[in-house]
């Protein structure tokens, strides 16, 4: 079995956060996933999305609600 490695397509920085865009393939079909890196560490915050530009709206979206709640 091949070691699975991320495919990161897209990095950028949004409220003190770093975030990473993944895409891998399931199926024949690209799928994407949103790393944050932030000060208490990393997150997959969102673990499937369909396109990019849903997993950058959902990783914000992760953002917002977090930073909202401290």
């Amino acid at each position: 079995m091949k070691p699975n490695y991320p495919q990161i397509i897209l990095s950028f920085a949004y409220r003190g956060c770093k975030v990473e865009i993944d895409r891998d393939e399931s199926d024949g079909h690209c799928i994407y996933a949103a790393w944050v890196n932030h000060e208490q560490g990393c997150a997959v915050a969102v673990p499937f999305a369909l396109t990019s530009i849903d997993a950058i709206r959902k990783a914000k979206l992760w953002i917002d609600q977090r930073c909202s709640s401290i």
